[in-house]
């Protein structure tokens, strides 16, 4: 017994030796460096980078991507990237991505967050108001669209919100649907004949019949992870969270396949709310100021900017008067109606 024993112990001594001895193989940490203090670059801009190859590795040849869209490379050295960030580039924080070719076919990647800026800075209107009318200052608006001559509104507040048809011009609710309290209503918008309507951090959107305001069916957030601002181009929809992003979603899954972010030619903006598409372009509150955000659908490039100051001192003001919420495009009128959270009065504008 006791010579076996030391077998056991010889034996499994000899085999921890054997697995501690083994050589682990592994890949070379290569890494990228910009040139310049910042990460931050414009569209059209050049771009130089470097591969840091902390090994004595050979490297063979270097690809370089954003979010793996190959770029092109003006540098006769292949460690490094001269180019210009292609006008056709997503903006906001991407992806830049050298794939590394070294010994005899080994491959390895480096990666490096970059923020890719407009080129272009804003463009700043004003507003004309057209006509005044009523608006119920019981309504925590979230939600305007103008479908079929009908005016539809959701509403927020957990406990108090609603989806309801109002006739704009007399401020006449036709209809009204109150639904569960621990929902908090937000942004709506027509396809195909059905009204979407989003809550925010429920993770739930619903699905009704504008024509009688049955709900028919409900939707969940795949990477988005609240509900602010929804609006669609007439084949797919987009989506705001409260960050930086607005989302692309499939009009048939209801699913985010990617996201644009809000950039001007200095820096990226959050809080997109409530969510329009007109005439080729994302309208755009920008929460908690008293403004609207023009932005390229396919980029995320801030256009413009349409400054509403003033228009809340044209209402009732009282202690419930909140901020500036609420857009919808009358495709007959070819104007804009605003208003805000709690606010009695709704604007007919046009941007001037």
């Amino acid at each position: 017994m006791k010579f076996y024993n030391i077998f056991i112990i010889t034996f499994l001594s000899l085999t921890i030796f054997s697995c501690g001895g083994e050589k682990k193989t592994t890949s070379p940490t290569f890494s990228i460096k910009l040139d310049g203090k910042t990460d931050k670059i414009q569209l059209n801009s050049a771009i130089k980078a470097t591969v840091i190859n902390p090994t004595t590795s050979t490297i063979s040849a270097v690809t370089f991507s954003i979010n793996d869209q190959k770029l092109t490379n003006s540098s006769s050295n292949p460690l490094v990237l001269e180019t210009t960030i292609p006008s056709s580039s997503l903006l906001g924080k991407q992806l830049l991505k050298a794939t590394i070719t070294y010994e005899e076919g080994k491959t390895a990647t480096a990666k490096k967050n970059v923020t890719i800026l407009s080129n272009s800075k804003p463009k700043i209107y004003t507003y004309k108001i057209i006509n005044t009318y009523p608006h119920d200052s019981n309504a925590y608006t979230q939600g305007l669209e103008f479908y079929r001559d009908t005016l539809f509104e959701s509403t927020g507040q957990r406990g108090q919100w609603s989806l309801r048809k109002v006739n704009y011009k007399t401020g006449e609710i036709y209809q009204k649907i109150d639904l569960d309290r621990q929902y908090f209503g937000e942004g709506i918008t027509v396809l195909n004949d059905k009204l979407y309507m989003l809550t925010w951090q429920a993770n739930t959107g619903f699905v009704f019949n504008p024509d009688n305001l049955e709900r028919l069916s409900t939707f969940s957030y795949q990477k988005s992870k609240q509900g602010w601002g929804l609006c669609t181009d007439g084949e797919k929809f987009f989506k705001s969270d409260g960050t930086e992003k607005i989302w692309i979603l499939d009009p048939e899954t209801l699913k985010e396949q990617y996201a644009i972010q809000v950039c001007d030619n200095k820096r990226t903006y959050v809080k997109s709310n409530e969510l329009e598409y007109i005439n080729g372009k994302i309208f755009a509150n920008s929460y908690q100021k008293p403004s609207m955000m023009i932005i390229n659908p396919k980029n995320g490039a801030l256009e413009a900017l349409i400054d509403f100051r003033g228009l809340k001192e044209k209402t009732t003001v009282l202690p419930t008067t909140d901020v500036f919420n609420g857009i919808a495009y009358n495709p007959k009128t070819k104007t804009y109606f605003v208003t805000g959270k709690y606010w009695d009065k709704m604007f007919e504008v046009e941007r001037s």
